[in-house]
């Protein structure tokens, strides 16, 4: 194996064919690029890719090796280092294939990782001749098999999402086998299929899976990062989710959730990568083609840093485009994935700096017919001026809301001037994404995620608890709405718990009865806590994990209960927004009006009373004509004192039938009746729903 074949540009990355391997890598600005490969117990071999096509340098390899071998390799790359003019080649360190289908090996921070030698006078100008490769994790020449099971395919409309830590939902499982906790093989396990079926949720989304690094610093002081919002590979599972270090095992766990009907979403991070700002490893990307990669500032020493975290994608140029069309079509259609929540998705639809809607990198993404069918959430913001584009994203695009999840924090909080914000949110956030046919489900409601407080903690704490974290407690949201009931942290005080249980039932309820998509984080249903840390992106520990031995059963099964009576009231997930515009002759109901506790419509001085605490939500769905095919009744009184609510409609066509209220969690209480004009006496801080059933 002396030299390599001309082999083929097409396509990008290490591809098995007939007679050997094809090896291609995008480096426009190389001079030259060595493939590195690994055979076992023998030396590095470097051989040169023999051609270059339009920036892609590409060289075969014929057969070598027993088909059981696997094939390691890298890549080392040739070029000017010139920090000064954004160049940053360094043959000396060893590169990831940025369309690497498998890594093997342990990762290890060193100095020698750096393209620059760490603690020189001139910083990153300076030039590191030290080898990286005993350091980095080795790419492997791998090719799975496309999915085959049939996808549940729910729509839009129907869709609950359950967002969801991979590793943190079955660590402590006490009924899966503990080799395999906290990976995707137990996420395939009976009790968790039969958990997440019986919980009525149709989606579950992962945190990040996508191959991440723990940050030096968080090495550096023992930790790791928990989340995974540090990519350095976009198709390769993280290797700590692979209990057997096979992809296939995630294939296998997405398989298994498709054949209990629940679509399996990921979290993605195409903002930026683990390779930080100039003072950052050289890893992959930067090594590659630092200019194509990234962008780069002004000065292109230094990068845009639009995220947070040091560098951005250089989302604008067609290569990265193609990175990340080519890597979400992977994930879909070879390991079976339904869809992508994309982490500070703002950042893909800025052209040079501004946010554009039509940006070719959005457009590239939706016009990708390999993602047609998957579902596409953005987190409509960034951390750069401009960068908060809530209801901007176009179809078939949904968004995550945080104003439903602020306005009903602070509604239920008792906070002053919030009725007219939290009924906006909870009929769909008409305001904001009613325009270019956009449907309600694009607003992706929610009350909680990974970051933040977990729903106990936001009834339980006003302040943070995150010394553990190691940043001297400062870090994390500092705008929470929340809200202690009376006493900070654990109590033994039975009318704070009592007080703290209200307001989570309906936070609860607010969300699993709003018009949208909702979204639970999980161990939410059962009372998990991280004991008021709301920034635990470091804490892969007890602090994070759902602790199954303390789940509240009694709110499970509530919130079982709320998710099947949304499933049973079409009303619920319209498939358009609700304007008041159709009519049921035989009730006179429409299919949304906003009531006083009188009965009567809601007033503008009604709407803007900045002491406003109590409404109630009229919601009808129709058939053809004037026909009503499902009518209910929300109460709601964030009040502290009663409020007597006179129920609409009229008496001699039917009566109101109580489905659930959140003050009295006794189901044989659910079993009465109301004639229309009738008096509902609503307790402090509670929500009722009622259905309407015809004479």
């Amino acid at each position: 194996m002396n030299k390599l074949e001309a082999g083929s540009p097409q396509p990008l990355g290490a591809t098995p064919t007939n007679d050997g391997v094809n090896f291609a890598l995008f480096a426009a600005g190389a001079e030259r690029v060595e493939l590195c490969l690994f055979l076992p117990d023998a030396a590095e071999q470097r051989l040169e890719l023999p051609e270059c096509t339009d920036g892609v340098w590409h060289g075969h390899l014929p057969n070598h090796l027993p088909e059981s071998a696997a094939l390691a390799y890298g890549y080392r790359v040739h070029g000017p280092y010139e920090p000064e003019a954004g160049l940053r080649f360094n043959p000396n360190k060893l590169l990831l294939d940025p369309y690497a289908r498998q890594l093997a090996g342990e990762w290890r921070w060193h100095d020698a990782l750096f393209g620059y030698t760490i603690g020189h006078a001139d910083g990153d100008l300076s030039f590191d001749e030290r080898d990286s490769a005993p350091y980095l994790p080795k790419c492997v020449v791998h090719s799975a098999k496309p999915a085959t099971r049939s996808r549940p395919a729910v729509p839009w409309a129907e869709t609950i999402i359950y967002e969801a830590q991979l590793r943190g939902l079955t660590q402590l499982h006490p009924d899966i086998p503990k080799e395999i906790r906290g990976t995707a093989a137990a996420l395939s396990e009976p009790p968790m299929l039969d958990y997440l079926s019986k919980l009525g949720i149709t989606a579950i989304e992962l945190l990040p899976v996508q191959y991440f690094i723990d940050e030096r610093f968080l090495a550096d002081r023992g930790q790791r990062n928990y989340w995974g919002y540090n990519p350095i590979n976009y198709f390769t599972p993280a290797h700590r989710y692979l209990a057997s270090g096979a992809v296939e095992e995630f294939q296998a766990m997405v398989e298994a959730l498709h054949g209990a009907g629940i679509e399996v979403l990921v979290d993605v991070v195409y903002n930026h990568t683990a390779e930080g700002d100039h003072l950052g490893p050289t890893l992959c990307y930067r090594g590659i083609d630092n200019q194509a990669y990234y962008r780069l500032a002004e000065e292109p020493r230094f990068y845009a840093n639009l995220t947070g975290c040091g560098n951005t994608l250089n989302t604008p140029h067609p290569q990265v485009q193609q990175l990340i069309t080519d890597s979400l079509a992977y994930w879909v259609e070879v390991m079976g994935v339904d869809g992508f929540r994309f982490d500070l998705g703002s950042v893909l639809g800025r052209a040079q700096y501004d946010f554009d809607a039509g940006s070719a990198c959005l457009k590239a993404i939706r016009q990708d017919a390999r993602l047609a069918d998957a579902k596409l959430i953005a987190e409509p913001w960034d951390l750069a001026p401009g960068g908060y584009q809530l209801g901007h994203f176009p179809p078939p695009w949904r968004e995550w809301n945080d104003k439903f999840r602020d306005g009903a924090r602070r509604f239920w909080r008792g906070d002053q001037d919030c009725l007219a914000e939290f009924a906006r949110r909870i009929a769909g956030s008409a305001d904001l994404f009613d325009h270019g046919g956009r449907p309600p489900s694009s607003s992706v409601n929610f009350i909680t995620a990974h970051d933040g407080f977990t729903l106990l903690d936001l009834v339980s704490y006003e302040t943070a608890r995150n010394a553990t974290n190691g940043e001297g407690g400062t870090d994390g949201h500092k705008a929470n709405y929340s809200d202690n009931c009376g006493a900070e942290g654990t109590t033994a005080d039975a009318a704070v718990s009592a007080r703290r249980r209200r307001r989570q039932l309906n936070l609860l309820a607010s969300l699993l009865l709003a018009q949208g998509t909702p979204m639970l984080l999980h161990g939410d249903e059962g009372g998990r806590t991280q004991n008021g840390n709301n920034n635990a992106y470091c804490q892969d520990n007890a602090t994070s994990w759902l602790d199954w031995g303390s789940q509240d059963r009694s709110l499970t099964a509530w919130v079982q209960r709320m998710i099947a009576i949304r499933k049973a009231h079409p009303v619920f997930h319209s498939p358009f927004f609700l304007h008041g515009a159709a009519r049921c002759a035989q009730t006179g109901f429409c299919d949304i009006q906003w009531l006083s506790a009188g009965g009567e419509a809601l007033t503008e001085a009604d709407w803007h009373d900045p002491d406003g605490r109590s409404l109630a939500l009229l919601l009808g769905a129709f058939k053809e004509g004037t026909q009503a095919e499902d009518i209910v009744l929300l109460l709601i009184n964030a009040g502290e004192e009663r409020q007597d609510f006179t129920l609409p409609g009229n008496e001699a066509d039917g009566r109101w039938a109580l489905e659930l209220d959140t003050s009295n969690e006794q189901p044989e209480a659910e079993r009465r009746t109301w004639p229309p004009a009738a008096t509902y006496p609503l307790a402090e801080q509670s929500l009722v729903l009622l259905a309407w059933s015809g004479a």
